[in-house]
């Protein structure tokens, strides 16, 4: 039977998320990969309780998490009824909606009909009476922004979530959304985007400053831009790497000859600092205290050890940034 470790808070960072009283780890679980209904259940055990035993206690799903749609939950139902349920109080589960769940009009995108529909789904899956957080998962370009804000205020009030979040909304569809929310007192902490060193454009349309500014925390993710930024292919493109598994969202295409100078000189840099590439490229992304949580994804236990370390490193210089800098502007 699994007992978490009893030194699973001495090491961890928690952040406040935006102003408000929750705080999330500094590093966070995402269930996008791995947890699939073609993934090795034991190995998903493993992974959950590595990342418990090392304060990591932030879980993050979406309806859609597979593959198969669904199965993400569904496995991390039978895990939280296995070996985390005597823990669920020092948890955060996360779930999103807004991608294709069911055929027909009322399954994707953000009418109220959906989404209370589909967090009753995920409740089902993952055999919880609420979640900690509840996200709209892309923004609707069709169904009117305060619809869908009041479906998520109505999930609160329901006792479903406890708070709200949003995922790829940029800084003006994210500035509209908070005016309702904040009208309507709605619990709203936190936007989910995608963040690495090589894919910027939080900082481009400026929503990662607005959000520190303006009491919204921000979660990131794919923080090593689907494995580019470690060592693995710097010796070529391995046969069980993501590329050659899937390929949706990394392709063989990405991995140019100047993308390998730049992650050549990047691990270099990390070397020199006693870091893995991987580790550097999550302590670039917490750097300024700008977000909140970088959100990890991980095929083994190993991994999600060592991504852990990285509260225990020290953190990059302002030298280390500016070097940094000039690396991906060349």
């Amino acid at each position: 039977m699994y007992e978490a470790s009893s030194k699973r808070y001495e090491k961890m960072i928690y952040n406040r998320c935006g102003k408000s009283g929750l705080k999330l780890p500094a590093v966070s679980l995402g269930l996008w990969h791995n947890f699939g209904s073609r993934d090795s259940f034991d190995n998903m055990i493993q992974m959950c309780t590595e990342a418990f035993d090392h304060g990591i206690t932030h879980f993050d799903l979406a309806n859609n998490y597979g593959p198969v749609e669904g199965s993400a939950e569904e496995n991390f139902g039978r895990i939280m009824d296995k070996v985390l349920k005597p823990y669920r109080d020092e948890l955060i589960i996360s779930t999103k909606a807004g991608y294709y769940m069911w055929p027909g009009p009322y399954g994707e995108w953000g009418s109220r009909k959906y989404l209370i529909s589909s967090l009753d789904q995920s409740l089902k899956r993952m055999g919880l009476e609420y979640v900690d957080i509840f996200y709209h998962h892309r923004p609707d370009p069709e169904t009117p922004l305060e619809e869908t804000m009041l479906a998520l205020d109505a999930i609160v009030k329901s006792g479903k979530a406890l708070y709200v979040g949003i995922s790829n909304y940029n800084k003006v569809q994210t500035e509209e959304a908070m005016k309702i929310l904040k009208e309507l007192k709605t619990p709203f902490i936190i936007n989910q985007r995608q963040y690495s060193m090589f894919e910027r454009n939080i900082e481009e349309d400026g929503l990662k400053h607005f959000a520190a500014e303006n009491g919204c925390g921000i979660i990131a993710f794919s923080p090593l831009a689907q494995g580019l930024l470690t060592d693995k292919y710097l010796k070529g493109i391995p046969e069980d790497s993501r590329i050659r598994r899937d390929g949706r969202f990394l392709k063989e295409q990405d991995i140019t000859e100047g993308r390998l100078k730049q992650i050549q000189k990047l691990n270099n840099i990390a070397q020199q600092r006693g870091q893995t590439l991987a580790q550097m490229a999550l302590s670039w992304i917490l750097r300024d205290h700008e977000v909140t949580s970088v959100l990890i994804g991980a095929s083994r236990p190993e991994q999600i050890k060592d991504n852990a370390k990285i509260v225990e490193q020290k953190p990059l210089s302002q030298k280390e940034i500016e070097i940094i800098e000039s690396i991906l502007e060349g």
